[in-house]
C-alpha cells in the first residue's frame, strides 16, 4: 500500500525523529511512501540538511500559491457543497483565535492542491505528522475525496490549543499517542472512546550511539551537553542561571549548546550578562553526525523544559532517548511525558520546571557521585532499547496503515493516570 506523509516543513533540523520513523516503515516490503508539505522551511531550520534527509527530497511535494489557488477553483466546480461546508467548520472552529484561523485558511487553500493531487493517485492512506496544521489538511482531503487519515501529535502541537481537535480526532481512522501521557490527554477529546489511539513511542536508531556509560570525574573540566531550539518552552535561562549560582560545585561544568531559534541573540545575551561567556559555547544548528559526536563527547546531559503560560511544551524530546543511548546521565525535568523516559532516580534525575535551583541541585548529585550516574546510564540505555527503537516503532505503525488486526498496547488506565491535572500543571488542566 502507499501512505502519504504530510508535514508541516520538510527539510527541517528538528524532525530527526519523522526521518527515522519513515524509513522504518519504508522498510516494510508492503508499504510505500510519499511525502507532502503544506510550508516552505523556515530559512534558519533549513540552513542544515541531515544526510538522512535527502533521499526523501525527490518524493518532496509542496504546492505553491497558484497551484493551490486553481484547486481551490477546481473543487468549487466539482463540490462546492462540500468544499464550502469545510470551510465554514474550520472558521467556526478558530473563530476566537483570529491569528491561527488565518493559517488555518492558508492550510486549506494548500491542502485543496493535495487533495487534487491524491484524486489522481493511487494513494491509499494519509498520514499527518503533528496535530495542528497537518491535521487540518488530512481532514480536509478525507472531506474531499475520501482518503482515510491518521496523526501523530507531539507537544505544543497538542497542548498549546485544541481548537478543532475533536472533529479532527472523530474523522480520523486512528491517532497515534508517543506516550502514556499524550494517550490520556486525547481521551478526553474522545480518544479511544470513539476512535482508536495506539500508543506507538518514537524511536532512534540504536546503532547510530556508541554506547558508553560515563560519568563526569571528581575533578577536572565537565562537558554538560544541552540540545534543542532556541525557544521559549526549553527554558534555557534556567540553566544558566543555574551555572551562574553553582558555587564551586558548578564552576567547572561548561556547556555545548546545540539548536538554533527565535532566542538565539536574547540568550547570547544573558549568558554574557551572567558571567558565562567562557563556559556556555552556541554551536547553532548541526546535522545529525555532529550531534552525535556531541553526544559520545559528552560528560553529562541536560535539558531544562519548562511549561509556559499558554500551555506551550514538550512532549517527549528524542535528544533524551539520544543522550540515554549514548550512556549519558541525564539531567531533566518533570514536564508532560519526560518522567516516562527520565525515570527519577533510575534513569536519570528530574528536577522541577522552571527552579533554577532545583535544577543546580540535580546537577550536583550527578558531579558528587558518578557511581551512582553510571547505574542511572545503564539503566537508560536498557529502557531505550526496549521502548524507542525505530525498527519496531515502523513496524507497529506499518501494522496499523495496512490496517492489520491491532496489537497490544499498553493500558489505558495508565494513560489517564498521567495527564491528572496535578501531573501536567495547571496551564494543561481542562
Amino acid at each position: 500500500m502507499v501512505v502519504a506523509y504530510l508535514t508541516s516543513r520538510f527539510p527541517d533540523v528538528s524532525q530527526t525523529w519523522m526521518l527515522r520513523e519513515m524509513d522504518a516503515v519504508m522498510s516494510d516490503p508492503d508499504v510505500d511512501c510519499e511525502l507532502l508539505t503544506l510550508f516552505r522551511p523556515k530559512k534558519r531550520m533549513a540552513t542544515v540538511v541531515h544526510p538522512a534527509a535527502k533521499p526523501w527530497l525527490p518524493r518532496l511535494r509542496r504546492p505553491g500559491p497558484v497551484e493551490s489557488l486553481a484547486a481551490v477553483a477546481w473543487w468549487l466546480h466539482r463540490s462546492p457543497g462540500r468544499l464550502l461546508a469545510s470551510v465554514a467548520i474550520v472558521m467556526g472552529a478558530y473563530a476566537r483565535r483570529p491569528m491561527l484561523l488565518v493559517r488555518a485558511l492558508v492550510t486549506v487553500a494548500i491542502s485543496t492542491a493535495h487533495a487534487r493531487w491524491l484524486a489522481n493517485r493511487e494513494v491509499d492512506h494519509l498520514h499527518a505528522h503533528t496535530g495542528t496544521y497537518p491535521v487540518v489538511g488530512a481532514w480536509l482531503c478525507h472531506r474531499l475525496m475520501g482518503i482515510s487519515y491518521s496523526f501523530t501529535p507531539h507537544g505544543q502541537d497538542l497542548y498549546r490549543d485544541q481548537s478543532f481537535l475533536r472533529q479532527r480526532l472523530a474523522a480520523a481512522d486512528f491517532a497515534v499517542a508517543i506516550s502514556h501521557f499524550n494517550r490520556g490527554f486525547l481521551a478526553a477529546y474522545g480518544g479511544d472512546r470513539v476512535t482508536p489511539v495506539h500508543l506507538v513511542r518514537c524511536g532512534i536508531d540504536l546503532s547510530a550511539y556508541r554506547f558508553r556509560p560515563r560519568a563526569p570525574e571528581q575533578t577536572g573540566p565537565v562537558r554538560a551537553l544541552c540540545i534543542g531550539s532556541l525557544k521559549d518552552p526549553k527554558g534555557h535561562e534556567f540553566l544558566f542561571e543555574a551555572l551562574a549560582s553553582g558555587g564551586p560545585e558548578l564552576e567547572r561544568v561548561r556547556v555545548d549548546l546545540a539548536g538554533d531559534g527565535p532566542r538565539r541573540e536574547e540568550l547570547k545575551q544573558l549568558v554574557h550578562t551572567l558571567g558565562l561567556d567562557d563556559r556556555v559555547t552556541f554551536h547553532g544548528p548541526l546535522p545529525e553526525p555532529a550531534v552525535i559526536a556531541l553526544l559520545d563527547r559528552a560528560d553529562m546531559f541536560v535539558l531544562q523544559s519548562v511549561i509556559l503560560p499558554n500551555g506551550n511544551t514538550e512532549g517527549l524530546p528524542v535528544v533524551l532517548m539520544e543522550a540515554l543511548a549514548s550512556g549519558v546521565p541525564v539531567v531533566a525535568t518533570r514536564v508532560t511525558a519526560i518522567p516516562e523516559l527520565i525515570r527519577d532516580g533510575e534513569t536519570g534525575l528530574l528536577a522541577e520546571p522552571g527552579s533554577s535551583s532545583d535544577l543546580r541541585r540535580a546537577i550536583a548529585r550527578v558531579l558528587a557521585d558518578p557511581a551512582a550516574a553510571r547505574r542511572r546510564a545503564v539503566a537508560g540505555r536498557a529502557l531505550v532499547e526496549q521502548n524507542h527503537d525505530a525498527r519496531r516503532s515502523g513496524a507497529l505503525l506499518a501494522r496499523l496503515f495496512r490496517g492489520d488486526t491491532p496489537f497490544a498496547d499498553d493500558d489505558l488506565a495508565a494513560a489517564r493516570a498521567q495527564v491528572a491535572p496535578g501531573a501536567r500543571g495547571a496551564a494543561l488542566a481542562e
